[in-house]
């Protein structure tokens, strides 16, 4: 948080879009702007005095993780984690650990994104799957046997072969050309 600013980092899942300043150590000044939407996130810095803007889908990341440190365990932390830590964006820092769940599971179910934990020993475990993250079986065609529709379409169409694209045919170069002429 910015120089003389006591208060904790605390976003609200349900005001989304919102647009707020966070730490990084990297860019001028130690921070960047991030601007969080239901579908992407946009992360603005400057380093060295280059300004960029990255554009990231809400898909990129990971999940949403809720942190506990060892040495302190009434408070946690939570994060939208990203593979790359660099992109991981704080979401609420330093709150009481029953307080920080109920927000946790809130941001879940805004972003559908999987809620992960990270223990005390570092380790990170996937609590629940969210749902931009379950995977889906493959489409299965319709049966035309009993279908109202089945009437009105030839079933010749189904039969036929597909045209072919005019870049696969073959071209025959320096050849003579025999063209019938009346």
């Amino acid at each position: 948080m910015p120089a003389g600013s006591g208060r904790t980092m605390r976003l609200d899942p349900f005001a989304l879009p919102i647009r707020f300043p966070a730490n990084d150590a990297g860019a001028d000044g130690q921070m960047r702007q991030i601007e969080l939407d239901r579908d992407r996130v946009v992360l603005r810095r400057a380093v060295r005095g280059m300004r960029m803007k990255i554009h990231l889908s809400v898909d990129a990341f990971t999940g949403i993780t809720l942190v506990t440190p060892a040495a302190d365990g009434d408070t946690a932390s939570i994060i939208l984690d990203h593979c790359d830590p660099l992109l991981s964006i704080p979401l609420l820092d330093g709150v009481a650990v029953d307080e920080a769940t109920v927000v946790w599971k809130a941001w879940g179910r805004v972003l559908g994104l999987a809620l992960r934990q990270r223990g005390q020993d570092g380790q990170v475990c996937e609590v629940h799957p969210g749902r931009r993250t379950l995977q889906m079986e493959a489409v299965v065609s319709r049966r035309r046997r009993r279908s109202s529709i089945r009437k009105r379409r030839p079933s010749i169409f189904l039969r036929r072969k597909p045209g072919r694209h005019i870049a696969l045919s073959v071209v025959h170069r320096d050849e003579r050309e025999i063209i019938a002429r009346n």
